[in-house]
């Protein structure tokens, strides 16, 4: 993550003028043990699937990728200035970390992976992804997905 000095102008005060949502209440939510959890990913690294529309800056679009989907097939339309991508190309698992996820699904301590997951574009305005975080919602829901791990880049 890029420190707000590191920011050429203007994003720099684009970012840092970016409005915080304040929540009223603390949401507490009690669950299985890890070790029953079903577990999507939700990157902001702009992950699209091999011939898929790139994502636009600043979109708040949500992409659903299916688990099944190659590495190889993955592409990468995340158009920050900021985000250095060599640790993708040496290791899709930086941004997306779903071989991980199935090495701990397969020693059991988690109960298992999520048939789809899901991209964002980063570094964009909150207010224009609602739409997208509940189509999330209604998928993760309809899969019965306990936990998300998210990879914020």
């Amino acid at each position: 993550m890029a420190r707000p000095e590191d920011i050429p102008q203007p994003t720099r005060d684009a970012v840092l003028n970016v409005p915080c949502p304040a929540f009223g209440t603390t949401p507490f939510v009690a669950g299985p043990p890890l070790s029953q959890r079903r577990i999507a990913i939700l990157t902001s690294a702009a992950l699209i699937r091999r011939g898929d529309k790139p994502f636009a800056f600043g979109s708040g679009d949500a992409r659903f990728l299916p688990a099944a989907t190659e590495p190889g097939d993955l592409l990468l339309s995340h158009v920050s200035i900021n985000f250095d991508r060599a640790g993708w190309q040496r290791d899709i698992n930086v941004v997306y970390p779903i071989d991980r996820l199935r090495d701990l699904a397969a020693r059991g301590e988690i109960g298992g992976v999520a048939d789809t997951h899901y991209s964002v574009m980063g570094s964009t305005d909150p207010a224009a992804m609602e739409d997208a975080v509940n189509q999330i919602a209604g998928q993760l829901k309809q899969e019965r997905i306990d936990s998300v791990l998210l990879t914020p880049v």
